[in-house]
């Protein structure tokens, strides 16, 4: 597999550089026809410029890329934009231009959008956000992702752009709606114990190998809706590290024999009850 990453620093943003033509340039070279995996990284001040660029280029030289897989767009660290400042765009486009597409990676829930979300061999699909907007839900809801196996997405909090409900999630989890899949996360959610009541005896328990309710706000209360369930004793691994559940809770499924993971425990905020995801700003 050849994997390729593009970027703009700062500094090069500031002399001109644009990525639109780094992609063009990468289009030209010889490996190109060989990438399998392309990155892209900090397309120039993503705080306040959109990836719109990277997906009219993308789109524009697609077919020098026919040997692409894995798409990752928007992979930066703090240090050149915080998760909840990368302005996304409308990455629909990115799906018929590239119809071979195996997992596509998105970081940034800003200004993002999915709305022609339909491949036929889609077999992954990640959104890392500090909050992620009801409306990519209702995208990924209406979607078609027939061979779709990897559900991946951190949903944040609504001081950085979560503005849904566990309502907006019911029909994500629909029997039926992914036939593939076999890896579920909705993580990362200061709504996550309202998560794990809801799915916790939801029949798209059964074809699931792997739920990941991981990095968010789960306490005691989700954590017994879970325990209760007879549907999550089909699981192969249940991840629910980064919790706020008691010691108590924490023995309970140590002692379940269920293939569980609740390492990282959190403790409330100066002793009072508020709790965070581990991914906001």
């Amino acid at each position: 597999m050849t994997e390729v990453k593009l970027g703009i620093g700062y500094d090069e943003f500031e002399d001109g550089q644009r990525i639109g033509t780094e992609i063009e340039k990468l289009s030209s070279s010889p490996e190109s026809t060989s990438i399998s995996s392309l990155i892209i990284g900090d397309w120039g001040q993503a705080y306040e410029n959109s990836s719109e660029e990277v997906v009219d280029a993308l789109v524009k030289y697609s077919a020098s890329f026919p040997a692409l897989r894995k798409l990752f767009i928007g992979e930066m660290g703090f240090e050149e934009c915080e998760i909840s400042w990368i302005t996304q765009s409308d990455l629909s486009a990115l799906l018929p231009t590239f119809p071979e597409l195996q997992s596509l990676t998105i970081q940034g829930g800003n200004e993002l959008s999915l709305s022609q979300l339909h491949h036929d061999k889609l077999e992954e699909l990640i959104i890392i956000s500090g909050g992620l907007g009801k409306g990519v839900l209702e995208n990924i809801a209406t979607g078609r992702l027939p061979n779709l196996r990897k559900l991946e997405l951190y949903l944040g909090v609504d001081n950085y752009g979560f503005d849904g409900s566990v309502d907006d999630i019911f029909p994500i989890i629909q029997p039926g709606k992914f036939p593939k899949l076999t890896y579920l996360g909705l993580k990362n959610s200061e709504i996550q114990d309202e998560i794990a009541e809801a799915i916790a005896d939801a029949p798209i328990l059964n074809q699931l190998e792997t739920l990941d309710l991981s990095l968010g706000t789960l306490s005691d209360k989700g954590g017994e809706a879970l325990l209760a369930s007879d549907r999550i004793k089909g699981l192969k691994a249940l991840n629910l590290s980064h919790h706020y559940m008691s010691d108590e809770m924490m023995e309970r499924w140590r002692k379940s024999g269920l293939p569980v993971d609740v390492s990282d425990k959190q403790e409330s905020e100066d002793g009072d009850d508020w709790r965070y995801p581990s991914i906001t700003e």
